[in-house]
């Protein structure tokens, strides 16, 4: 009897150590209850509408009558259209999504793809209230967008400083997940500065809060309810969260927003070059310890960084004393400079460290380039290469003085290891210009067989380094 009271006695006492230990553990654990009674009512419900041609049933009206059941049943509501087939009625689109309101003033941030198209913008506040929005301007290339509803005293939410957040710490976000308004989810900050594809211009907060459609251009929340960031996209397979998303930092919106509120547009600085990583092949053959830096391709002839001297081949390493850590930091650190201001830039070229200022110009809204060509000629079977001379004709367009079409390319030989294909255009070797297939082929002969050789190419109208590593024999 004693040692069954001595088991109880210890089974309390260490089911009250547990109890105490799980208490302990939920103080340590945030408390989000009084950020959503300060935020909420900034979070508004946007839902957007566009009126789009519907085209008629290839089946007609089958007299007024309601569609046959057996059509219906492989068709559902909409029939296949044929090529030609005539226009019908014209009916309204509707999407969702959230955004919150800036400026009491009646100035509220959203996603350029919430609102992209729409006819009709109309915004819903956390008092029910529903009002039309105007847009007052978008930015695609950072997907944010600036509304403004005809209203004062909205209750504007607090803005932090987005460059102070840290991986690790606790953030909420609040919106309207499939229409569900005013849902809150919470996680952590899994990484900063992340840099997504054709979203060169916005180093993103990754998160795992749940987010899901209806959650785009909402708030993402610190734990003093200051507004971090956007939330504009997720990385899925399936179409849900899936424990990866991403919001645009609040510094990089905000100075969009007053852009777009004072200009009407985004000016964002612009080089005129063409960049591609560092890989650790193309780090030996520049000389480089690491893999840092930007190494430029090619250059708008007319562009402000041919302008300021630079050259294909150069690795831009810092901007204004920032360091470039990888070819997608480039973009942003030149974006965020006020067109037609100076920019000092550190580059690596041909081995040794310079110094650069050159004048940054204004974005320009498209770019392009194509490149045709005919002939053969051997090139050394060194390369496992075959090549043709270049007719004038493509050296004026593509704006070089030299360079040799790849005709073929041996599968087993040196230049298909480095990626080189046939079609390719061989601009440079070794940092030594390619005038023509035979001096192409005394350039070959005296290269180093103990070392990544760098390898200028013009492919799709676009420039691209390879590193090239010959062996011996």
């Amino acid at each position: 009897m004693k040692r069954m009271t001595r088991h109880l006695s210890l089974w309390m006492l260490l089911a009250t150590a547990l109890l105490a230990w799980q208490t302990a553990m939920a103080r340590e654990l945030p408390d989000f209850t009084e950020l959503v009674d300060q935020a909420a009512p900034g979070v508004v419900n946007i839902s957007t509408s566009r009126m789009v041609e519907r085209q008629a049933s290839p089946f007609g009206e089958f007299g007024g009558q309601e569609i046959p059941e057996i059509f219906r049943h492989f068709f559902g509501d909409r029939f296949p259209v044929p090529p030609g087939g005539a226009p019908g009625r014209s009916e309204e689109r509707q999407s969702l999504g959230s955004g919150f309101i800036i400026d009491e003033a009646g100035y509220i941030m959203t996603n350029a793809h919430v609102v992209e198209g729409a006819d009709e913008i109309l915004v819903r506040l956390n008092d029910r209230r529903e009002l039309e929005a105007e847009l007052i301007g978008a930015d695609t290339k950072t997907d944010v967008a600036l509304l403004k509803v005809d209203a004062d005293g909205l209750p504007a939410l607090t803005l932090a400083d987005s460059d102070d957040l840290r991986v690790g710490e606790w953030v909420a976000a609040i919106g309207s997940p499939f229409g569900f308004d005013h849902s809150v989810t919470a996680g952590i900050v899994s990484a900063i500065d992340r840099t997504l594809p054709r979203d060169a211009y916005v180093p993103f907060i990754q998160t795992d809060v749940a987010i899901n459609p209806g959650n785009s251009g909402g708030p993402l929340f610190n734990l003093d309810g200051e507004v971090v960031g956007i939330n504009s996209q997720i990385f899925t397979r399936s179409g849900g969260f899936m424990g990866l998303s991403f919001a645009i930092p609040i510094n990089v919106a905000l100075d969009v927003a007053d852009q777009l509120r004072d200009d009407g547009r985004v000016s964002r600085g612009w080089l005129g070059v063409m960049i591609q990583p560092v890989s650790r092949d193309l780090a030996e053959s520049f000389g480089m310890d690491n893999t840092e830096g930007a190494l430029i391709a090619d250059l708008d002839p007319e562009g402000p960084a041919a302008q300021g001297g630079l050259q294909a081949g150069d690795v831009i390493l810092e901007v204004n004393g920032e360091a470039v850590e990888s070819s997608s930091t480039l973009p942003r650190l030149i974006g965020r400079v006020s067109p037609g201001s100076d920019v000092e830039l550190t580059l690596l070229r041909d081995g040794e460290r310079r110094e650069e200022t050159v004048t940054v110009g204004d974005w320009p809204d498209s770019q392009g380039g194509t490149a045709t060509g005919q002939g053969e000629e051997p090139a050394p079977a060194r390369l496992g290469i075959a090549v043709a001379p270049l007719e004038d004709a493509e050296r004026r367009e593509l704006g070089i003085e030299g360079g040799v079409r790849v005709r073929e390319v041996d599968p087993r030989g040196t230049a298909a290891q480095a990626g080189i294909r046939a079609g390719d255009i061989l601009v440079s070797i070794d940092q030594s210009a390619v005038e023509n297939p035979d001096q192409l082929a005394e350039l070959v002969t005296g290269l180093p067989d103990d070392r990544a050789i760098p390898v200028r190419l013009y492919r799709d109208g676009r420039s691209l380094f390879v590193a090239l590593r010959l062996s011996r024999g």
